[in-house]
């Protein structure tokens, strides 16, 4: 590490990998980085005074996030510090409404553009589903949403509510290619006026709709509820809230879908750099969190899936999309915007990838017979492959 002075300071054993080199420009980094890594440090390369000269950012994220998680305290201590935390940035994940529409805003309207440059074509702003190592991001999120549609069990006439529909992708597909009707609620002026043309534009616009609409004010019932990526944007004070919704919503023989990003470990606030920067109003759930309000809510855990790697890949492709258009996002919005994007992703990755953080897929019900015995059905049609003009077929025909 190069320090403000010129002098070089040397960490690590000489020979391992991954190697990097990094410079600093201002001597209080040094008391800002000790006292608050997790804030200090994205703050830090945003804004130009934290430099890679050699490596990658990865790579400086990936020795960083494993050097922290062997210097983590353990045991009471540990969890005394974890609680304090904790109950310090619980009221930050107050999400009532109007400020859940801010924060939505925050980040889903910057700029289509934005988010055209580095998502597949279908736009799907969640995580990808890689079943062959080979799979290009537009066939991963395709699998994705074929995915979901198993899982949900769909009839031609069901009425289905996208809890969180993005820029309509998914709603589009199910309505399309399932014979489903589907209401999609965003909080995101942009997407709302996206997807809405885009139903107009695949000939849809007949059985889907899409709403501004945060999802409390949500008018049932419906035979299915899917939310993708949306349930980080709840908070951990309206959990319950969200799952009385979801019941009361839901049709007694019918089937929900959650697809969230989520902690593999007990509950923690959400990094102070990301809730800052990107995700005002974030937390990520831990199954702890969520279990208990299953069972008093009286809805049956169907089936559970846990996505570990998936993200990381599908961040990978983001980063590196984004990287190639670098030059278009500057003169778009300015450097400072890239290099704050650009460590969202990066860090992101590192963190899915190293530490944590995975995808959980929940799938619910009310009666405990709503759905078959066994997990064949996911897994009984193949996903269309892209460019591919075959129709769907039996797994092993």
């Amino acid at each position: 590490m190069v320090v403000p002075d010129g002098s070089v300071r040397r960490y690590g054993t000489d020979g391992a990998k991954p190697r990097v080199r990094i410079a600093v420009d201002q001597p209080v980094l040094g008391w800002r980085t000790l006292l608050h890594p997790s804030l200090s440090v994205g703050e830090a390369y945003m804004d130009g005074h934290l430099r890679i000269e050699e490596g990658t950012l990865t790579d400086f994220l990936d020795i960083a996030l494993l050097s922290r998680s062997m210097a983590t305290p353990s045991g009471r201590v540990g969890r005394l510090l974890d609680g304090l935390i904790y109950a310090a940035n619980y009221p930050k994940a107050l999400n009532w409404i109007g400020r859940a529409e801010r924060n939505v805003r925050h980040h889903y309207d910057i700029s289509h553009d934005l988010y055209e440059m580095f998502l597949d074509s279908d736009m799907q702003y969640s995580c990808a589903y890689f079943r062959d190592e080979s799979d290009s991001l537009n066939q991963a999120q395709v699998n994705k949403k074929h995915h979901l549609a198993q899982k949900l069990l769909l009839e031609p006439g069901m009425r289905v509510l996208d809890i969180g529909s993005g820029w309509g992708g998914l709603a589009i597909e199910l309505a399309r290619n399932y014979g489903v009707e589907v209401t999609g609620v965003t909080l995101s002026r942009d997407q709302y006026e996206v997807s809405t043309k885009r139903a107009e534009a695949a000939g849809v616009a007949d059985r889907v709709e899409f709403k501004l609409l945060d999802y409390r004010l949500a008018k049932g019932p419906y035979d299915r509820i899917v939310s993708v990526g949306m349930f980080e944007h709840v908070g951990k004070p309206h959990y319950v809230t969200f799952f009385d919704h979801v019941y009361d919503l839901l049709r007694d023989d019918g089937v929900a879908l959650l697809h969230t990003i989520a902690r593999m470990a007990p509950p923690a606030p959400i990094n102070p750099w990301i809730r800052r920067y990107i995700f005002p109003g974030g937390y990520l759930p831990s199954l702890s969190q969520l279990a208990p309000i299953l069972e008093r809510r009286g809805l049956y855990l169907t089936d559970f899936e846990n996505w570990r790697l998936h993200y990381a890949k599908t961040l990978r492709h983001w980063s590196d999309r984004l990287a190639a258009r670098r030059a278009e996002v500057e003169e778009m919005l300015d450097e400072r915007f890239y290099r704050m994007w650009q460590f969202y992703l990066n860090a992101c990755e590192s963190v899915f990838r190293h530490q944590d953080l995975a995808v959980y897929q929940m799938q619910l019900a009310k009666k405990i017979d709503a759905v078959p015995l066994t997990r064949d059905y996911i897994y009984a049609i193949v996903p269309p492959r892209i460019g591919e003009a075959q129709p769907r077929r039996m797994a092993g025909e």
